[in-house]
């Protein structure tokens, strides 16, 4: 039997998720408000279905914000695992503990080549009434950058960018991985850039650059200032565009 197609390198997405934390450690004012508006997405949605979870299961959340509010708003907390890919968990392999009321996976599962694997992995570690909130990038982010790197490369466009889910893959999924009133929603979030290169910086601080498996050539300084050039469309600043794509299910 034939498992998922490689997409990503498992290396790859360690090494960027590495840098990542290397440079948020670096500098306080580094860029975060990806993660940031998904987390604060997370605890809306818990107060409107009123979810108060006694175990908890974080993924990804390496500002440790949800963890922390989770330990002061609810003494009842028995157990918080800050669980994150790149200290050694493997999101794709069975998870070695369960029973949990509630988790939270945080912009992890689009860089994964199993997703439907990892999405029947957390729901069998929830306990049956147990809820799973899922947020990452979505299909129809970064627009302007696709254009400009198709523009910069020409005739021969490499791959540089992976593929993302849409709200009707989404929604496939949960319902393939067997969660309960599946909900699945996007919403974008428009950020505006001073430079091309603001906006590569801004990536790798939030660990959103390649982690394919596929090698592709590196950018000359020619391509890139084409790059620069399609991105900023002669203005002083160009607004880009993040769509944040959250699934959410439960045990029954």
């Amino acid at each position: 039997m034939n498992g998922p197609p490689t997409i990503f390198s498992p290396a790859r997405r360690l090494a960027v998720r590495r840098r990542m934390r290397a440079v948020q450690a670096a500098s306080p004012a580094a860029p975060r408000y990806l993660i940031d508006d998904m987390i604060e997405d997370v605890f809306d949605r818990l107060a409107f279905l009123r979810h108060q979870p006694a175990r908890v299961l974080i993924l990804g959340d390496w500002t440790g914000e949800i963890a922390r509010t989770f330990k002061a708003q609810w003494p009842c907390v028995t157990e918080i695992l800050e669980a994150h890919p790149e200290e050694g968990l493997e999101e794709e392999l069975p998870l070695p503990f369960g029973e949990f009321d509630f988790i939270a996976s945080i912009g992890t599962l689009d860089t994964l080549n199993d997703m439907p694997g990892a999405l029947i992995h957390l729901r069998k570690a929830l306990a049956p009434g147990g809820l799973m909130i899922a947020s990452f990038m979505a299909a129809g982010s970064l627009p302007r950058l696709r254009a400009a790197m198709q523009q910069a490369d020409g005739d021969r466009p490499a791959a540089r960018m992976h593929p993302l889910v849409d709200v009707r893959g989404g929604g496939q999924l949960l319902q393939r991985c067997g969660f309960a009133d599946p909900v699945v929603d996007a919403r974008g979030l428009e950020v505006r850039f001073s430079s091309f290169g603001t906006l590569l910086g801004d990536l790798r601080a939030q660990g959103l650059t390649s982690s394919l498996a596929s090698s592709t050539p590196p950018l000359t300084r020619t391509m890139r200032a084409n790059a620069e050039t399609a991105f900023m469309q002669g203005e002083e600043r160009a607004s880009e565009r993040f769509e944040i794509l959250t699934l959410s299910g439960w045990r029954r």
